[in-house]
Order: C-alpha cells, then structure tokens, then sequence
C-alpha cells in the first residue's frame, strides 16, 4: 500500500505560495491542505524524474482552466528539458490537444469560459519556463532563491538544490542528491534543511563509488556539517516503514547531528521558527 504522496513541497512567504516539485500525488495533497492551483505563480523543479514533476500537468491544466485568463501563466524554473516537455504536453498537437482544442473552442466550453470572466478567443496554457543553472540567483521583492547543482545520476539528470531567503529565515531544499558540496554549502546555517533520507544507510548498494542518493546517516552528516538548525527527513522508500526502522534511525542521526530532527509526513505543516510545545494540561 502506498502511504505517502511523491516529493512535492509548498512554501509560503507572505501572501505569495510557491511550490517546489510536484510528484504523483502531491496535488491531491496541494488541495487537501486548502490550497488551489490558482493561488501558485512561480513552480520550481529540482530535477525532472518522475517522481517530482508528475503531476505538473494537472497544476499547469488546473491553474489554466480555473484561472479562466485572469492570472498570468505560470512562472516555472526548472532544468532545460521542461521547455521541451511543456511543448510536448500542451502545444498544438501536443498530449493534452484533444482536451485544450475542446476546452478552448467547443460551444459550451467557450460559455463556461466567459463565465468564468474570461475573454475570447481562449489562447493555451503557457507556462513561462525559465532553465536553471549552478549559483543562479532568481529574486522577487519578497524573497530569494539561490540554485546549486547536486550529486544525484550524473550524465543522466539534471539535479539541483534551493536556498530560500526571506524575513523569515532560511529554507533548504536538497532535491535529490547524494553527499556533495553542493548541498553542504547550500545549506550553511540554514534555518530549516528539507533533506532526502532515501534508505536506511548502508542498505543502499550500487556500482559507483559515490552515492547517488542519501540515507539517514548521510543526511545526518550534511546537516551536521552545514550547521542547521533543523532537519527534516523525506522521500521515503517502504523500507522505511518497517516496525522500528524509523526510531532507529532517529537515534542514529542524533549522534551525528545535535539539532532538531523532523520526520516528514505528508500534510506537515511546518514553521521556520521552532515553536514551544503546549503543556499536557
């Protein structure tokens, strides 16, 4: 049985609601946390597996649908391949043609769009894609973010990890990665470090010397080596789940790194600043 959704994480800063990577099951979840696809503006993907960007069709064709022409498209910072993968799902001819072609020029589309507000003619959905690269740095007047690539499938993916500034404090993102110094100083006294813990180390065997992912222990090292304040624990593989395997690894991790530790579940809403703990009562 699956128990948790793919990697997909909200941000909010201000009145602003950024996402960052959006796998299979993260929209469900996006609704279900009381958000909707109309509240998001800018998209941001650590790398384009499966996992992470699934469901970036359903928050473009949403968004684009219930927007109704009233927000702009979405501003979308990704690795290079999502301007091709865009083309191929929403351009003329594209995956989704049959659906837009209806939506955008059937009768009683048309009259579901103007009540919406919209105004004819109802052009596609067009994201605005930006690529990313190594130590870029994309501001708004609320917030920065810092790009650094990570270790994870070199030759074959395009990986990166975030840095999030604002007056708040500072959040980290690793995407997917394995021990690197990209993460670690990406991640220099970050407020908040969301970090991959894949497997339960040393369970993890491939062919390269490096480790392309991380487990419990590595992320534990990075955290440590950054200095965070806090770690949160994320995309799980099932072995995760095995009766005890999470509170082992819990206690392993805090020999290594000396700050709070947070096991993601999926729904967790979690601030930047460390809140007090109510009493029993």
């Amino acid at each position: 049985m699956v128990s948790r959704a793919s990697p997909g994480y909200v941000v909010e800063i201000g009145d602003e609601v950024l996402v960052f990577d959006h796998g299979q099951g993260s929209h469900d979840n996006f609704l279900k946390a009381g958000f909707k696809a109309v509240d998001v503006h800018t998209a941001f993907f650590s790398h384009l597996h499966f996992d992470h960007c699934a469901d970036y069709p359903r928050l473009v064709h949403t968004r684009w649908d219930q927007g109704a022409g009233q927000v702009p498209d979405l501003k979308v910072y990704a690795p290079e391949y999502m301007h091709r993968m865009s083309e191929l799902l929403f351009q003329e001819n594209g995956v989704f043609h049959p659906d837009l072609d209806g939506r955008m020029n059937s009768s009683g589309s048309r009259v579901v769009y103007r009540n919406r507000g919209g105004n004819l003619p109802r052009l596609r959905p067009s994201p605005d894609v930006t690529s990313l690269f190594d130590g870029q740095v994309i501001e708004s007047d609320n917030w920065k973010v810092t790009v650094r690539e990570v270790y994870h499938q070199p030759g074959y993916i395009e990986p990166y990890a975030f840095r999030i500034e604002c007056d708040e404090g500072v959040l980290v993102y690793s995407g997917d990665t394995g021990p690197c110094k990209g993460i670690e100083e990406i991640s220099e006294g970050a407020d908040l470090l969301i970090h991959m813990c894949y497997f339960f180390s040393g369970t993890f065997i491939q062919d390269d010397k490096l480790l392309t992912s991380s487990g419990h222990l590595e992320a534990a090292r990075t955290a440590a080596k950054a200095g965070v304040k806090t770690l949160v624990t994320t995309h799980f593989t099932p072995q995760m789940d095995a009766q005890g395997t999470k509170e082992r690894c819990l206690g392993e991790m805090s020999q290594i790194f000396n700050g709070r530790i947070i096991w993601g579940e999926d729904l967790m809403a979690i601030p930047l600043e460390a809140g007090s703990i109510p009493n029993a009562g």
